[in-house]
């Protein structure tokens, strides 16, 4: 399984860097997932890119958000995403029929790793069903991972992508800056589509 990789063009660009991002932890052996090549992310202000590759690339997809307070300086990459179960298995998981209409359903938000040093880079990830009536619809998701620290929201990288049926596993990696401040962050991980929404928390702790 190939996995699909969003390149980020800042609006407001800060800082460069050049990165390789790590494959994807929680991946059944049936669907790796790795990703590689350089990262541009900003400080804070607008995201955007386009889909890279072949393979139903879509230049409609695009990013934003930015980094606030106690993550300034650090580094937004890659968005990627993997398909953890086909069309197929995700209806039979959940005993879905398409007189339902379109369902969403969140199963499960992480951060890798869990405890972290300024500088280094955190994962955002969150694994996702979509099931749709048709096989070939598809369907517009927003992915939206809200970072607090304390009562302040330091970071809000939102992502909107055209899905059909089927169950993915998305990650945002997040290069701490090197100043960042010791504590937990928390990660609220929402995902929506017209008529349904599901939010998990999780949190990475700096130390």
């Amino acid at each position: 399984m190939k996995m699909r990789i969003i390149s980020l063009l800042t609006l407001m660009v800060f800082t460069v860097g050049t990165m390789g991002c790590a494959g994807m932890a929680r991946e059944t052996e049936e669907h790796p997932g790795a990703t590689s090549g350089a990262a541009v992310g900003a400080v804070g202000g607008a995201v955007a890119g386009g889909l890279l590759g072949g393979h139903g690339a879509r230049t409609e997809t695009a990013i934003i958000g930015g980094l606030l307070g106690a993550l300034v300086g650090g580094l937004v990459g890659h968005y990627s995403y993997d398909v953890k179960r086909s069309r197929e298995e995700t209806d039979s998981r959940y005993n879905y029929r398409p007189s339902e209409g379109t369902a969403l359903r969140m199963e499960d938000t992480w951060t890798e790793p869990e405890v972290a040093r300024p500088g280094q880079e955190v994962g955002l990830l969150a694994t996702y069903a979509v099931m749709t009536p048709s096989p070939r619809e598809e369907v517009l998701v927003t992915e939206v991972r809200e970072i607090k620290f304390g009562r302040e929201l330091v970071g809000k990288p939102q992502v909107n992508v055209r899905r059909s049926g089927g169950t993915y596993t998305s990650r945002v990696p997040l290069v701490l800056p090197p100043d960042a401040r010791p504590g937990t962050y928390i990660v609220y991980t929402t995902v929506e589509l017209p008529g349904s929404k599901d939010t998990r928390e999780t949190s990475f702790e700096v130390r």
